[in-house]
Order: structure tokens, then sequence, then C-alpha cells
């Protein structure tokens, strides 16, 4: 069975409690849900661009429940070589993705996972594999 990696747009997904990703993520074997470091970085970046106060306290809590029940993988040599030829392709054929998005792609493309997600420029990345647990 493969891994999953969350994407940053599952994030929120989970913390409501989306039905299609509340039964994927209970169907998963213990330590098949992943996410990576730059995810926890997006996250991290919403929360301050919040007020301070409740509502960013109570969203705050709940996000880092969620990001505690997966393994958050770091950035390898292996995904940095992957990242720059990845970069570098798509530059050749005029497409091109966030460097955030590059970044978690080749972490995928590392393990290898299959990256959870509802962003559909991952379809241009060659080989990744996506699936929309929201569908």
């Amino acid at each position: 069975m493969p891994s999953y990696l969350l994407d940053t747009n599952a994030v929120p997904d989970t913390i409501r409690e989306h039905t299609g990703i509340k039964a994927k993520i209970a169907a998963q074997p213990s330590g098949e849900l992943l996410t990576s470091v730059v995810v926890v970085g997006e996250i991290r970046y919403g929360f301050e661009r919040l007020a301070a106060g409740r509502r960013r306290q109570h969203l705050e809590i709940k996000a880092w429940r969620v990001l505690d029940a997966f393994r958050s993988v770091v950035v390898t040599e292996a995904a940095a070589n992957i990242y720059g030829r990845m970069k570098r392709t798509l530059e050749t054929q005029d497409l091109s993705l966030n460097d955030n998005d590059l970044w978690i792609a080749a972490t995928v493309l590392s393990l290898p996972a299959v990256l959870v997600s509802r962003d559909t420029d991952f379809a241009r990345v060659p080989g990744l594999q996506v699936e929309d647990w929201t569908k």
C-alpha cells in the first residue's frame, strides 16, 4: 500500500472533516500518512497572516492536531535533485509551478508516494501521482 503525502490544501479539508478525506484517512494504516516541512511552513505562514485572537488560536490548535497525526518529511538531497531537473523541464515547456509546489512534488517523487491535493496544477508534473480526496 502506498504512502500518501497531504498537500497544503488538504490540511484545511481535514480540519473541516470533509467526508471524503475523513474516510480516506481512516482507511490508511498508521504511518502511511505524511506531510512535508514545506506544507508545515505554508500553514504557519497562513496563520501569521491572520490577526491574533481567539479565531486564529482555535484554528491553530486544530491544524497542529491534524499535522501531528502525520509524519512530517524533510526535503532530502534526492528531492533537491528531482526539484532541479523538474523545474528545468517545466521551464523548457513554458510551464511553471510556484517553488513551494515544486518542492512538495519533488519530495513526493523522492519517496515515492501519492500526493493528496485539490491543486490541478500538479497535473503538469511528469510521473507525479495525485489524488483528490474531496471528490
